[in-house]
């Protein structure tokens, strides 16, 4: 495991990152004491729960948590009621 300040960082981070790249774990060290490591990331195809738990901390999605009532029938609006009002009155109530 290799160390570099945060200086040395700082300049050298494309290069830290190949040495990371080609399997090597870099620390990361403020005046003398470790504060962070960059390791590589093992690539799984097989990691979609994972890549969605990510998504969802960093705020980009929402994971649902029941089935979802969303309907393939079409609707009609009520009589007397234009269509762009049904709309505004589904979008409303969050149908």
């Amino acid at each position: 495991m290799k160390t570099a300040s945060v200086t040395e960082t700082k300049n050298r981070l494309s290069a830290l990152l190949a040495e990371v790249r080609a399997g090597e774990t870099i620390v990361i060290v403020d005046r003398g004491v470790p504060v962070a490591r960059i390791e590589p990331i093992e690539a799984r195809a097989d990691d979609a729960d994972g890549r969605l738990a990510r998504l969802e901390r960093a705020g980009l999605v929402k994971v649902g948590r029941g089935e979802a009532s969303i309907s393939n029938e079409p609707t009609t609006p009520p009589p007397g009621m234009s269509v762009v009002e049904a709309l505004l009155e589904e979008r409303r109530s969050g149908r």
